[in-house]
């Protein structure tokens, strides 16, 4: 049976969406999760993944061109089937309810036909089953890093329920339901598996402690399904409302933000913990930070500050205090670093090899290079070319281990490692060997722009062969990376140092830089990996032979 697809909702604020483009086309197979299209709102461009499988019927809006939410945006069914009611019939009505609850229904996978007759026995008329959503392609679980939304509240369509944190991002997840918040399933600070039961919408009243969670909650068999202890939701939300109470203070409370309010205090050099929350429960939004002036700073501040130094002045420092933690939950991102580089420093056997080179001439070619117009070229685009380069002569660098097999990959591309606020990720530049020294600079800014504002996508971070990791513009001289599996080998690049060096028998100044390689010794041997840093040597000590 043919699904109607509306322009969602995807912020707060938005009335209507413009859709950037469309990653599926007329006619494709859909399959549950798949990215449909971006949409852009009045806040980002995001993506919108499909909850249905089937075939792309009917496309609504075209490339380019804006709907008003709940305007019919794509039809999912069967290849063949007859949708002309569907698209002449009002598919896209917001005021058709039934079909309205029924679309969102299927989206919380709470009432789909697999569910079976039993689970719909066990939820009550007009009570919706909430479900941990899938807000990344590559999300397995997510944890709830506030809820806005307690145990009681009134709920409308489109009001922030919680923020969810992802491995990518923290996001807001909006209700696409009004009623009561009756129950919460996964508190704050709680990790749970996408389809869990995260929430139960309905009229105020309703009694959900003999919902069914299997049934109610198709996906969610495995997570708990009673309901929570009296008790420990009223603490839970006494707790919460303490935490609100906090966010205009400066007291080490949760400060609640939009990410676009959060990024754009970030640029403008603005402590959130100055700024008044207009939104829900003290929550910072847009027009917060853009009506902020300096002026409306706390004054208290300097005055403590003034009060502490003339103490300070007139009594001895006496150390005092006691021993104490701060416990941070670790996020998904952390999480994931952590498993990945354990899982690749336990299993692969590393080994390290560093060699020292003369930088002089790649300091001379950067200069004439940048003098150019509209040109820019650091450092490390030109390791990244000459490794690109080296890679191509040693192709036994450029491989896999897979354990009965070892993969020599045929095309070169550069993983670039990126740090960002919660930990790392590692930007992709496909067929770096075949970029010039400025596309690759330019691609390596975009990447790492998109990485820092958490907008950078799944695919431009899937397929490297090999990884550079630079530290260089931190004055680290030397140090090692873990294998950036399944890489075999990662080159670990430190500052150019300023020293007396031997050339033609004589002691001079010279500027010289470290590149150690860690290699996989399943894949690569010591020469095999000592040749490889000698090519690469050779390709930064004359930077010409890289324009050949």
């Amino acid at each position: 049976m043919a699904e109607v697809i509306k322009m969602p909702r995807l912020s707060d604020t938005m009335e209507e969406g413009v859709v950037a483009k469309w990653l599926k086309q007329k006619g494709d197979k859909i399959e549950e999760g798949d990215i449909l299209a971006e949409i852009e709102t009045d806040k980002a461009t995001m993506e919108f993944e499909s909850f249905y499988e089937g075939t792309l019927l009917h496309i609504g809006v075209e490339e380019g061109d804006g709907a008003p939410v709940d305007e019919l945006l794509a039809i999912i069914g069967e290849e063949g089937e007859d949708i002309s009611s569907l698209i002449n019939g009002g598919g896209g009505d917001s005021s058709d309810k039934k079909e309205e609850s029924k679309e969102d229904d299927s989206d919380d996978d709470s009432s789909d036909d697999d569910n079976g007759s039993d689970g719909d026995a066990d939820v009550p008329e007009g009570v919706e089953i909430i479900n941990m959503p899938r807000l990344s392609d590559t999300m397995e679980e997510g944890t709830v890093a506030a809820w806005l939304k307690q145990e009681g509240d009134k709920v409308e369509e489109g009001d922030i329920l919680a923020e969810i944190e992802t491995d990518k991002a923290t996001m807001e997840f909006e209700s696409f339901y009004e009623g009561t918040l009756l129950k919460i399933g996964i508190q704050e600070g709680e990790t749970a598996k996408v389809d869990s039961l995260l929430a139960i919408i309905g009229p105020e009243g309703t009694d959900v402690s003999k919902i069914n969670i299997s049934g109610g909650a198709s996906k969610a068999k495995k997570s708990s399904s009673k309901s929570e202890d009296k008790e420990e939701s009223k603490a839970s939300e006494d707790k919460k409302e303490q935490s609100g109470s906090q966010s205009e203070s400066k007291d080490g409370g949760r400060i609640f933000a939009s990410p676009l309010a959060k990024k754009m205090a970030e640029d403008r050099g603005i402590n959130l913990s100055d700024v008044k929350g207009s939104g829900e429960n003290g929550r910072i939004v847009k027009k917060d930070i853009e009506n902020f002036k300096e002026a409306d700073k706390p004054a208290e501040t300097s005055k403590k500050a003034t009060a502490e130094d003339s103490t300070a002045s007139v009594q001895p420092y006496t150390p005092a205090g006691e021993e104490s933690f701060e416990e941070r939950k670790n996020s998904q991102m952390r999480k994931t670093i952590a498993k990945r580089l354990g899982e690749s420093k336990f299993t692969a056997p590393h080994y390290y090899l560093t060699i020292e080179v003369d930088m002089a001439n790649a300091m001379a070619s950067r200069k004439h290079i940048n003098e150019m117009p509209d040109t820019k070229v650091s450092f490390n685009d030109m390791v990244i070319k000459a490794s690109a380069m080296a890679l191509r002569k040693h192709p036994q660098v450029n491989s896999q281990w897979t354990g009965d097999t070892t993969k020599i990959a045929k095309h070169i591309h550069m993983g670039v490692a990126v740090a960002v606020e919660e930990g790392l990720v590692v930007p992709v530049l496909k067929y770096a060997d075949q970029m010039s020294l400025t596309q690759i600079g330019g691609n390596v800014k975009d990447l790492a722009g998109k990485a820092r504002d958490k907008k950078i996508q799944p695919s431009d971070m899937e397929g490297s062969t090999f990884t550079v990791s630079n530290l260089g513009m931190f004055g680290i001289v030397e140090f090692t990376s873990i294998i950036n599996q399944p890489n075999s080998a990662i080159l670990s690049v430190g500052t150019i140092v300023e020293k007396p060096v031997v050339k033609n028998g004589e002691i001079v100044v010279g500027n010289t830089m470290k590149l150690t390689l860690a290699c996989d010794h399943r894949t690569v041997d010591g020469a095999t990996g000592a040749a490889f840093l000698k090519t690469l040597k050779t390709y930064l000590e004359n930077p010409v032979t890289m324009l050949a």
